[in-house]
């Protein structure tokens, strides 16, 4: 028989708040990811986000597109999800850009760049 009066039930929860989960470059993609992603006349790097709240998804992609010479992929302000394309600098630079935005000047809480 097993005693269940001495375990401990732990429940982990996920509580948004101001933060930059994911911030990824792929320096070069495989073709196929391309269409796959809803990307299909795009080429170069592919630049990934997410960000908590979703909302600030939309002031990303503005920062981003402000900052290096990238196209805007696919914006998800609900779920907080940015893909940019472009060079890998510019989408390098792009990141770093919303990074320093978000995270400097807005508190929201970074993670590091990582790239592929």
């Amino acid at each position: 028989m097993v005693d269940f009066s001495e375990k401990t039930r732990i429940i982990q929860e996920f509580v948004p708040g101001k933060q930059v989960t994911l911030a990824h470059v792929i320096a070069s993609p495989a073709p196929s990811l391309y269409p796959k992603l809803g990307l299909v006349e795009s080429k170069g790097a592919i630049g990934i986000f997410t960000i908590t709240p979703g909302e600030a998804s939309m002031i990303a992609a503005d920062i981003a597109s402000k900052a290096a010479n990238i196209t805007i992929g696919f914006v998800d302000r609900f779920n907080g999800a940015l893909l940019i394309t472009g060079d890998v600098a510019s989408v390098e630079a792009a990141i770093i850009d919303v990074m320093q935005t978000l995270c400097t000047k807005m508190g929201f809480t970074p993670t590091e760049m990582t790239k592929t």
